[in-house]
C-alpha cells in the first residue's frame, strides 16, 4: 500500500520543516544540496520520514475495537509472519522482521488484519523492539479481554549491522504474554504452533 498518497495538505508545514533539516544535514556531511542528484532529496526524505512515522498519528485501541466478533470456541488464535519495519529510536536507523500474535479467546476475537493493522500503528515509531513487543501485547489484552495474549518478535537491526558492531548475522528475539500465558506449556504450544 503506497501511504504517500494519503499525506494530507495539512502535513505540508511539517514536511517542509523536516526537509530544510535534511538540506542541513547533507551539508552537515559534506555534500553539496544543489548538486542535481540531491536537489530533491530532501524534500523526498522528509515525506519518506513522514510515512514511515504515521503510528504517531494512530490510536491502535479504535482499530481492535472496531472489529470485535462473539465466538466460542477456539482455544488459541495465531497470527504469524506479520513483518514490521521500524526506525530504531537510538540511531534512526531501521530495524526490521516479523511479529507473531498468539490470543485464547474469551468469547471474542478480532478481525486477523487489525492485529497486522496493530503491529503497523506501533512498529512506525521511532522504537525499540523490546517496547514494540510489549505495546503489541498490552493493547491486544486491554481491548480484546482474552483470557491470555502472546507476542513473538524477531527483529535485525541495521544499527548493528551498518555501524558500532557490525554483526551481520544477528538477530534479536524478544518475547511478552499475558494471562494463561503465564503457563509455560502454553507458551511452548505456541512456540511450537508458530513454527
Amino acid at each position: 500500500m503506497d501511504h504517500s498518497k494519503n499525506i494530507p495538505a495539512s502535513a505540508a508545514d511539517t514536511i517542509n520543516a523536516i526537509a530544510a533539516h535534511y538540506r542541513a544535514i547533507i551539508e552537515l556531511v559534506g555534500e553539496d544540496p544543489e548538486r542535481e542528484g540531491l536537489i530533491k532529496t530532501p524534500l523526498r526524505a522528509a515525506k519518506a520520514l513522514y510515512e514511515v512515522t504515521r503510528g504517531y498519528r494512530e490510536q491502535p485501541e479504535p482499530i481492535v475495537e472496531q472489529a470485535l466478533f462473539e465466538h466460542e470456541g477456539s482455544k488459541m488464535v495465531i497470527v504469524k509472519g506479520i513483518e514490521f519495519y521500524s526506525l530504531c529510536e537510538h540511531h534512526i536507523l531501521p530495524f526490521f522482521g516479523t511479529v507473531t500474535v498468539g490470543y485464547i479467546p474469551d468469547g471474542k476475537i478480532v478481525g486477523l488484519s487489525k492485529i497486522a493493522r496493530i503491529v503497523d500503528t506501533f512498529s512506525r515509531r521511532l522504537q525499540v523492539q523490546e517496547r514494540l513487543t510489549a505495546q503489541i501485547c498490552d493493547v491486544l489484552t486491554r481491548t480484546l479481554k482474552a483470557r491470555g495474549v502472546i507476542v513473538a518478535c524477531s527483529g535485525e537491526h541495521m544499527c548493528m549491522k551498518m555501524r558500532g558492531v557490525e554483526k551481520q548475522h544477528s538477530a534479536t528475539v524478544t518475547v511478552d504474554y499475558s494471562g494463561d500465558f503465564a503457563d509455560e506449556k502454553l507458551r511452548r504450544e505456541f512456540f511450537d504452533l508458530s513454527r
